[in-house]
């Protein structure tokens, strides 16, 4: 249980990293750019890739599109969290999971239970009342709801893409991962020295932890479903529900996130569609 606690903890930690970036002077692009080369080093470390018997013919679209996808969605987050909070970016990343039930059913031929057809039904509800934003400026609200739905989107792409390596094999994951963020390296940097930025020492070392971070939270995930292979629908439960309850508390007390009375209902939806999608496994 400890690992599936930390791997809550670090998930949040990174959605406050990226919320305190702008006062920092952190600039999100240039962090997640940093980011990488750490992930890299500890994938070796912690994960080691066996590159002997990878299919790299078969599998390079995986990790190309993982390589591009991953610094983009991770920057949309940024935007995301600095725009609409840390409560509805975590929540929208998380009910992204309806992305993949959906693909699920038309596409794999995965069986559909009537609870199953409740709680993506609930899920699309909490979304939109998680939306919900009354702002004085029509521009900033419409962009955060924008944001947020890049999100819900990517992450629901990201999380289809790491189905398909699950696959596989189960050496494919950590390698394919090890690759996605060697390409993901070599694309936000080309694209940083093109534009000629001019690196800071804020962002390089925001760079570090949210290495650290987004790292520890994939690795200790990981650890949490082979600590708890038998239960699955707990480690799975735990980590959605988890985040939605400490970013809610982290969001609305530590940085005064004002939610509406249709947020709250939106989150309380979430929390409802995530337990019956996942209580029947």
């Amino acid at each position: 249980m400890i690992y599936l606690i930390i791997s809550i903890i670090a998930s949040v930690s990174v959605s406050i990293l990226l919320k305190i970036a702008k006062k920092k002077k952190v600039n999100i692009a240039q962090a997640v750019a940093f980011n990488y080369p750490v992930a890299i080093i500890l994938s070796f470390i912690l994960l080691q890739p066996d590159f002997s018997n990878f299919q790299f013919s078969q599998q390079s679209w995986l990790f190309a599109g993982l390589g591009i996808l991953l610094p983009l969605i991770f920057i949309i987050m940024g935007m995301a969290v600095q725009k609409a909070g840390i409560v509805k970016a975590d929540i929208a990343q998380r009910l992204s999971l309806i992305l993949t039930l959906m693909v699920a059913f038309f596409f794999w031929n995965e069986a559909f239970t009537t609870q199953k057809l409740i709680g993506v039904g609930l899920a699309f509800i909490a979304l939109l009342f998680i939306l919900n934003k009354k702002s004085k400026s029509k521009s900033k609200a419409s962009s955060s709801w924008l944001y947020l739905l890049l999100v819900w989107l990517g992450y629901g792409v990201i999380d289809l893409m790491f189905k398909l390596i699950s696959k596989t094999s189960d050496n494919a994951f950590s390698t394919t991962l090890t690759l996605a963020f060697s390409v993901a390296t070599l694309i936000i940097f080309a694209y940083l020295f093109l534009k000629n930025t001019k690196f800071n020492q804020a962002s390089i070392i925001g760079g570090i932890i949210l290495g650290v971070l987004n790292f520890t939270n994939i690795y200790t995930y990981i650890k949490a479903h082979q600590f708890l292979n038998e239960s699955p629908s707990l480690v799975f439960t735990g980590m959605n529900l988890g985040v939605i309850v400490l970013g809610t508390m982290v969001g609305t007390i530590v940085f005064d996130e004002k939610l509406n009375r249709y947020n709250y209902i939106g989150i309380l939806l979430a929390a409802l569609a995530i337990l019956l999608l996942f209580l029947q496994f």
